[in-house]
């Protein structure tokens, strides 16, 4: 992975997806999942990415779910999102087409870009 490949994946724009296009190919998600920082996995047969973010408290995972959430609203695209004291797991699936979008990527990339 180049610096420059993953700096363009966190600088692009989600864009509308309602259906009608093709899941990204298992090959496809793997080639994208290699622009991500470590610990991003493909997980249900590649057709979700997931994270999980440790945290020494809960404040600090709470804070990290509200960046995420300020996110995930300003580019219009949702993750799943399961957290607790000291925990966050994120989910990221393109429910319309039943798998990975490169807008899933795109989220996924600029959550590397928070702070933790």
């Amino acid at each position: 992975m180049s610096d420059s490949d993953a700096d363009t994946l966190k600088n692009k724009k989600c864009v509308p997806c309602h259906g009608g296009v093709t899941a990204l190919t298992a090959d496809e998600a793997h080639g994208k999942l290699g622009l991500l920082e470590a610990g991003w996995q493909l997980v249900e047969d590649g057709k979700a990415l997931k994270r999980e973010f440790k945290f020494p408290d809960f404040y600090r995972a709470m804070s990290f779910v509200n960046a995420v959430a300020h996110l995930a609203n300003a580019e219009d695209h949702h993750p799943d999102i399961e957290c607790g004291w000291g925990y966050c797991r994120i989910r990221y699936q393109t429910h319309a087409i039943g798998g990975l979008h490169e807008n899933d990527f795109i989220c996924a990339a600029k959550i590397d870009n928070l702070p933790l």
